[in-house]
């Protein structure tokens, strides 16, 4: 019984060692129970665009005649853009959180239209290119719901909304967003608790609710070449994969 007892002890104290070689000395380790607190936030991002081609169109030249024309558009590539905003967060109890994060979201997105029907000298279909702007106001209204803390990490994932508003888009553009839409967010990131402030590294999910084009557009164009090009897609909807780094 001695001897069982002796070797019980040896493994709870080999245990309580190897958890003490575990554990760090905490890093702000009271900041998590604030009930209110404010940050910033910086980032970049790649916006996309999903479009729903018409396909055949009937297109009225200037002098009246007619033709059917076959115009296929993509956005051929993902351009970097930048993120910049502050936030606020709620602690609801242990491991939620409701956070607020107005922000600026500044990008690009590269249209290819090509026009299967008039081909070139090639025999290949004519292309015209779109630099498409953008400039959102947006409001992020996440859950988060945070794992507990292991030293000086916390891996967390968030659900939320995101509506945004849009203050780019010409009337002389081939293609115009609305000016309003929203946007589900699914994401995960990780608190890093450093000695002088938290940093938050998140990937995040951002998904359009809304066709986001402005059906509209093409009357107000004063090109009307490029009209059939407009005319070429009767939906869109935008998605975008952020990478923000909180700092609070």
């Amino acid at each position: 019984m001695r001897r069982l007892i002796t070797n019980i002890l040896l493994l709870l104290f080999c245990t309580m060692s190897l958890q003490a070689q575990d554990q760090k000395v905490q890093n702000r380790p009271y900041t998590d129970l604030r009930r209110l607190h404010f940050g910033v936030l910086v980032g970049t991002h790649l916006q996309d665009l999903e479009f729903v081609n018409r396909g055949p169109q009937v297109v009225t030249a200037d002098d009246g005649t007619t033709s059917t024309q076959t115009i296929v558009m993509d956005q051929d590539r993902w351009d970097a853009g930048f993120t910049v905003g502050v936030l606020a967060e709620l602690r609801l109890n242990t491991y939620f959180q409701f956070r607020v994060a107005p922000a600026m979201y500044f990008g690009t997105r590269h249209l290819m239209f090509h026009n299967i029907t008039n081909l070139d000298q090639n025999n290949n279909p004519t292309e015209q290119v779109q630099e498409l702007k953008t400039a959102y106001i947006s409001t992020a209204i996440d859950l988060i719901a945070a794992a507990p803390r292991m030293n000086n990490h916390r891996p967390y994932a968030l659900l939320g909304i995101n509506p945004m508003i849009n203050l780019s888009g010409k009337d002389d553009d081939i293609i115009k967003l609305k000016q309003y839409d929203a946007y589900l967010e699914l994401g995960v990131g990780c608190d890093f608790y450093l000695p002088f402030f938290k940093l938050r590294p998140e990937l995040k999910f951002m998904y359009g609710l809304t066709n986001c084009l402005d059906t509209d557009h093409a009357s107000k164009m004063r090109n009307s070449e490029l009209i059939p090009y407009t005319n070429s897609v009767t939906e869109a909807h935008s998605k975008v994969i952020a990478l923000t780094f909180y700092f609070e």
